[in-house]
């Protein structure tokens, strides 16, 4: 335990993996390597840089002194700069060459999209192990005939495995989503104080053609096909609220998700793994309560609402830049991140094809049947109809049963009759035998299994066998 605040994503919930991305051991030789990728194209094009400078850069990336950069920094009140003088101490015959020519947010803005596309990869990573789970219990339960509901009252039915098909789906929405932010994540490149590269134009004596093959060099060396077209000293800001859309609409499927199983955990029908010596209540020991859809809920909502945050600055940045973004932006899009690192973790443990959702299937049938009765009713009418009866007969009586039967469950507890007063009454000319063939909820999922089969075939299998399924094991702390 310490003293001082700790972020609960660190404690609790996100992946070491993640919480790197987002380190100060990440940002800063991220930095390092700009600078080195700035050195060598700058050299390369013609500048006064050597190799031997551009190599002492390059050996130096990960010799960090974070206490010169702090005390550096305490002095300037500039962090860039005080990296640049920690950068220096280290590399005595480079220092006088680190960022020519750049402003700080050649270094900042450039790491901040290269911290995003490395996080994306991981958030993909999960995520296609999430969709690939889910179809595999999609095909398991695809002929589980359950209750589907409208307005949360029981309606036609479904299949358990149908149902998953449309968690499963709205998360391939988000991939395809998450894949074209990735593939069009620019960076900012070399652009100057304002945008306008006049430092360069300096630099290069106005030789336009350097100037834009020295910002496809750096792009190429950190691993992105194109630099922004134009920008003022930073990036769009709208960037960061597209990404952390996307991550919102993750959050979004995923609270879709964990509600619908605490729902369903509440009707005793498919529960959320449960340990040996977890305990449910400190009062009430007989509980399981769904403790990671909770979280699941819990850090979605936190997520649907942080993307609030890049919107509200991408909407409020002055001309070039102003620098209300900073404080901000290094929260809420690390947080983003790290919240939905923390659902996508609790999701590969809930949907793990082993050890994962729990299906109660004879509870389900026992649910189905105790309202089929009141689905079968149009079959039975179109057979009365079929041999002579009238339509509109039919259905007035069976209206009159539907409510006596609907009164006799909720008003005395008793089970539903609906059947045997149907039987009973030869206005339906129909036999126990014919009412028992209706009566099977397999007559009552329509295309179900075959939907599923579609499904993953056409939608989740070309997913997996382009971007293959990783080894991710769920990181769930607490």
């Amino acid at each position: 335990m310490t003293n001082s605040y700790e972020s609960p994503f660190c404690t609790r919930y996100a992946s070491k993996e993640m919480q790197y991305i987002f380190s100060a051991d990440k940002k800063f030789t991220t930095w390092r390597k700009l600078w080195v990728a700035l050195a060598r194209a700058e050299m390369k094009l013609g500048l006064p840089v050597t190799q031997e400078q551009v190599d002492e850069l390059e050996a130096n990336v990960e010799n960090i002194d974070y206490a010169v950069a702090a005390e550096r920094e305490k002095l300037v009140r500039h962090d860039v700069m005080s990296h640049v003088y920690a950068y220096g101490k280290v590399c005595p015959k480079a220092a006088g060459i680190i960022h020519l020519g750049a402003t700080s947010c050649y270094v900042g803005d450039n790491t901040d999209v290269i911290i995003m596309r490395d996080a994306l990869k991981v958030v993909k990573r999960k995520l296609v192990k999430v969709i690939d789970q889910l179809a595999k219990f999609a095909d398991k339960y695809k002929a589980l005939p359950c209750l589907a509901y409208t307005h949360l009252q029981p309606a036609q039915l479904t299949t358990v495995g149908k149902r998953a098909t449309l968690w499963c789906n709205e998360l391939l929405m988000d991939l395809e989503d998450l894949d074209f932010r990735l593939a069009s994540l620019k960076l900012l490149g070399s652009k100057g104080t304002t945008g306008t590269q006049a430092s360069f134009m300096e630099l290069f004596e106005g030789d336009t053609n350097k100037i834009k093959e020295l910002e496809r060099m750096i792009a190429d060396e950190m691993g992105f096909d194109a630099v922004v077209p134009v920008s003022g000293q930073t990036y769009s800001r709208k960037m960061d609220f597209q990404v952390c859309s996307v991550l919102a609409g993750i959050a979004q499927s995923a609270s879709k998700f964990s509600n619908d199983i605490r729902i369903l955990q509440s009707f005793k029908e498919i529960e959320e793994p449960f340990e040996k010596n977890q305990i449910g209540s400190s009062a009430m020991a007989y509980k399981r309560n769904p403790m990671r859809d909770e979280r699941i809920t819990s850090l979605a909502r936190y997520v649907m609402c942080d993307v609030l945050n890049p919107a509200f600055t991408a909407g409020t940045q002055w001309f070039e830049r102003t620098l209300d973004d900073s404080a901000n932006k290094r929260i809420s899009v690390a947080e983003a991140f790290l919240g939905v690192d923390a659902i996508l973790n609790i999701m590969l443990n809930v949907t793990d094809p082993e050890n994962g959702l729990v299906v109660y299937d004879k509870i389900i049938t026992r649910r189905v049947m105790a309202e089929l009765p009141f689905m079968a009713t149009e079959n039975i009418m179109m057979d009365a109809v079929k041999k002579g009866g009238n339509r509109q007969e039919l259905h007035e009586r069976i209206r009159e049963y539907s409510m006596q039967a609907g009164a006799r469950v909720k008003k005395e507890g008793l089970d539903n009759n609906l059947c045997e007063l149907i039987l009973a009454d030869p206005m339906f000319m129909i036999t126990k035998e014919e009412m028992d063939a209706i009566m099977k909820p397999e007559n009552f999922i329509g295309r179900c299994p075959q939907q599923v089969d579609e499904f993953i075939e056409n939608c989740v299998k070309p997913v997996v066998e382009e971007n293959g399924v990783s080894d991710d094991v769920a990181e769930i702390n607490v």
